[in-house]
C-alpha cells in the first residue's frame, strides 16, 4: 500500500497540482484579457469601455460568464449534434493542453520534453480541426463557407510558422524550449541581450504576423467577415457554446505571446545584465513579455483595418513563405560558414 502511494499516487497528484498551478491563473487570464481588450480599444476609440459592473468594470468578464451559463444552447434542427458540441470542446481543449511545455524557469515546466517545439507545432495545426467541423456540423451554408476560408487561412500561414521554428532550432541546436531560452543567455558587448528577435528580426515579424491570422484575429478575421459571412463558421453557436470558441481564440492568442517570449525575446531571462533586473524573478519577467505580445495583439486589432482575403492569400504564399524559406537558408549558410552551429 505504501509502495502504491508513493509510486503511483503521489506523483500523480503532484501532477495534477501542477496543472492546475497553470490552468487557474491561464483561464483567470483569459476571462481579463476580454476586459483588457475591451478597455484598450475603447481608449483608443475616446470610450470609456466597461465601467458599469464592479469598480472600473472588473466584474464584467464574470457577469459576462454568468450570463453564458444562464443562457440556453440552440442546437439547428439539422446539425449533426455530437461533432456541433464537439467542435468547441476541441478548440478550447487544444489551446489550454499546448501550456504543457512551456517553460516558466529552468524547471518549471508540466513536461520537459525535447521535441516541444514539435509538440506545439502539432497542437497548432490540429486546432483547424475545431473549426471545420464547426462549420460542417452545422449544417449551414454560411458557417461551412466560413469555416473554408478559417481553415485555409490557418494551413497557409502554418507553412511559414514552420520554417521560422526551424530557423530558431538552427540556432539553438535543441527543439526542447528550455535549451532554446538558455541559448539566448548571453549579451552581445556586455549589454545586448543575445535574443533571437534581434539577428532574426524578419523571422519574428512572420511569426507574430502569421500568429495573428492562425488565430483569426484583426485585421485577418477574415472568418468573421460580417459582411458576407455574419461570423463566419460559429455562426450557429450560442451561450456556453460560443463561449467555448471565445476562449479558445483567447487561450491561442496567449499561447503565441508565450511562444513569441520563448523563442525571440529571452522567455525568462533579464534583458539588462546587472542589478537591481538580476534580481526579479525569472517566471516575473516571462509574464511582461507575454503581458507585452498580448498588448500588441490589440494594439494591431485598433490600428490595422481588415484585410480583403486574397490579400491575406497573397501575403501568406507571395511574401511570408519565400521570405521564411529565404532567411531558413541564409541563417544555415551563416551558421555553417561562420562556425557557429551548435556543438550539442
Amino acid at each position: 500500500m505504501v509502495e502504491f502511494f508513493w509510486g503511483y499516487v503521489w506523483p500523480t497528484a503532484i501532477v495534477v497540482a501542477e496543472i492546475l498551478c497553470v490552468l487557474v491563473p491561464l483561464l483567470l487570464t483569459i476571462a481579463y484579457y476580454t476586459y483588457a481588450e475591451r478597455k484598450i480599444l475603447a481608449y483608443a476609440q475616446l470610450r470609456k469601455g466597461p465601467n458599469v459592473v464592479g469598480p472600473f468594470g472588473l466584474l464584467q468578464p464574470i457577469a459576462d460568464a454568468v450570463k453564458m451559463l444562464w443562457k440556453e444552447t440552440i442546437i439547428p434542427s439539422g446539425a449533426n449534434r455530437v461533432i456541433f458540441i464537439a467542435a468547441p470542446i476541441v478548440t478550447v481543449a487544444l489551446a489550454l493542453v499546448a501550456w504543457a511545455v512551456i517553460p516558466f524557469k529552468e524547471g518549471w515546466v508540466i513536461s520537459n520534453i525535447n521535441v516541444g517545439i514539435l509538440y506545439l507545432f502539432a497542437i497548432s495545426s490540429l486546432s483547424v480541426y475545431g473549426t471545420i467541423m464547426a462549420g460542417w456540423a452545422s449544417n449551414s451554408r454560411y458557417a461551412f463557407l466560413g469555416a473554408l476560408r478559417s481553415a485555409a487561412q490557418m494551413v497557409s500561414y502554418e507553412v511559414s510558422i514552420g520554417f521560422v521554428l526551424v530557423t530558431v532550432l538552427l540556432c539553438a541546436g535543441s527543439l526542447n524550449l528550455t535549451d532554446i531560452v538558455l541559448a539566448q543567455n548571453h549579451y552581445w558587448l556586455g549589454f545586448i541581450p543575445g535574443w533571437y528577435v534581434i539577428p532574426l528580426l524578419p523571422m519574428a515579424v512572420v511569426f507574430f504576423v502569421s500568429g495573428l491570422a492562425e488565430t483569426n484575429r484583426a485585421p485577418f478575421d477574415l472568418a468573421e467577415g460580417e459582411s458576407e459571412l455574419v461570423a463566419g463558421f460559429h455562426v450557429e453557436y450560442s451561450a456556453m457554446t460560443w463561449l467555448l470558441f471565445f476562449m479558445g481564440e483567447y487561450g491561442n492568442m496567449i499561447l503565441v505571446s508565450a511562444m513569441t517570449s520563448i523563442l525571440f525575446l529571452g522567455g525568462w531571462l533579464s534583458p539588462i545584465p546587472i542589478e537591481p533586473f538580476t534580481w526579479i524573478p525569472g517566471p516575473i519577467w516571462l509574464i511582461g513579455k507575454i503581458l507585452f505580445v498580448m498588448f500588441v495583439f490589440l494594439w494591431v486589432r485598433a490600428t490595422f483595418p481588415r484585410f480583403r482575403y486574397d490579400q491575406l492569400m497573397r501575403l501568406g504564399w507571395k511574401v511570408f513563405l519565400p521570405l521564411s524559406l529565404f532567411w531558413l537558408v541564409l541563417t544555415a549558410g551563416v551558421l555553417t560558414a561562420m562556425g557557429w552551429v551548435p556543438s550539442h
